[in-house]
């Protein structure tokens, strides 16, 4: 019993088939051949437009050395650049990490170190500067170049031209001050190389990608020059300074010792056949003086020879698990992708036109 309480429910919409959405799509389909006819002929032809990209790809490992395994887990830890404590390993602790190599060659100082790397193009003999490289070389689409140069040319009629800007690219690259266009180049580097650690091999990966194969392998190899450079200064930076110091106490030590014995030599000569017990305390203090800045020159030179052993124990070394070599084939653009992804697009976008126009696009869409 219902009480008097009669339901009126509410009429379904008929949902939409598929044959409704096959058959309006069918209905379109020249229209169809014709987007989707002319989207092919403007992917193939932005994709051919684009410059060849060629990749070249150099990875390093920390080499293990068996001359410094007196004690095996301090030699491990700082081949591999792993931060150990002290009391841990009983010795210094490594700070610069193989993880922060990738920080290390995004900073300013290193993308700038790579300005004056002498490249030379695969059909060119005459070499010039990376930097000049990207500045005046670097292959544009068509639209680009005519789009810069109309910007260029409405520019040149309101501004005249940056004399500052020309003498500061001819004085030597300033890191703390650096041009619009160093700037701008600087960026073009940071796309262009590109470093990846491995978290649990530690395996230094160095990617660089350029419209040339010669100047990539070039750069790459460059860069992972200046890299093991950066790296070893860093690491035996305080060796050195106590190499420095040392040799410098040697060599003062060393003329204070031939001024010793030149001051011997000489009064002993000059009094050989005086018997005066004066004269022989005199010869007997000077050959006592000698023989202790012979002695003290000595130690210096000890020390001085371990100083240089010391930097050599703290050489880190590396082992290079692929080389750079100059790539045959381009790595981009993929031709086939953007053609893919134009005639998504376009398919897409006519679907949504021709459902629209066949009222279709809201009830799809759950819209009353």
């Amino acid at each position: 019993m219902n009480d008097g309480i009669v339901n009126n429910p509410q009429p379904r919409k008929p949902a939409i088939g598929f044959t409704t959405l096959f058959n309006s799509l069918w209905k379109y389909r020249k229209l169809y051949y014709k987007v989707l006819g002319v989207t092919s002929v403007l992917a193939l032809v932005y994709a051919f437009s684009l410059p060849k990209v060629y990749k070249c790809e150099v990875m390093l490992a920390p080499e293990l050395s068996t001359t410094r395994s007196s004690n095996s887990l301090t030699s491990l830890a700082r081949s591999f650049g792993m931060k150990l404590g002290s009391n841990m390993m009983g010795g210094n602790s490594e700070a610069l990490m193989p993880t922060l190599y990738p920080d290390l060659m995004n900073s300013v100082d290193f993308k700038t170190s790579l300005f004056d790397v002498q490249v030379c193009a695969k059909d060119s003999v005459k070499p010039k500067t990376y930097y000049n490289y990207l500045l005046n070389d670097q292959k544009r689409p068509w639209w680009s170049v005519v789009i810069g140069g109309t910007i260029g040319a409405v520019r040149g009629l309101f501004a005249s031209e940056d004399t500052t800007e020309v003498s500061a690219e001819k004085r030597k690259v300033n890191p703390f001050m650096l041009t619009k266009r160093q700037t701008s180049i600087a960026k073009v580097i940071d796309r262009k190389v590109v470093c990846d650690v491995d978290q649990k091999t530690l395996v230094i990966t160095i990617n660089v990608r350029d419209q040339d194969p010669v100047i990539c392998a070039t750069v790459a190899d460059s860069v992972k020059e200046r890299l093991q450079e950066f790296i070893t200064a860093y690491r035996t930076n305080k060796a050195r300074v106590d190499l420095e110091y040392n040799k410098k106490l040697c060599a003062e030590s060393k003329q204070r010792y031939e001024k010793a014995r030149q001051r011997y030599v000489e009064f002993a000569d000059a009094n050989q056949d005086v018997v005066l017990q004066s004269v022989r305390t005199k010869v007997n203090d000077l050959e006592n003086e000698m023989q202790l800045q012979f002695n003290a020159y000595q130690t210096y030179l000890t020390q001085v020879q371990n100083s240089e052993a010391q930097v050599q124990q703290e050489t880190p070394a590396f082992m290079t698990l692929q080389s750079a070599t100059v790539p045959i084939r381009p790595v981009g653009p993929s031709k086939m992708k953007y053609l893919l992804a134009f005639l998504f697009l376009a398919f897409a976008g006519t679907t949504t036109y021709v459902f629209y126009k066949e009222n279709l696009l809201k009830p799809l869409l759950g819209l009353s």
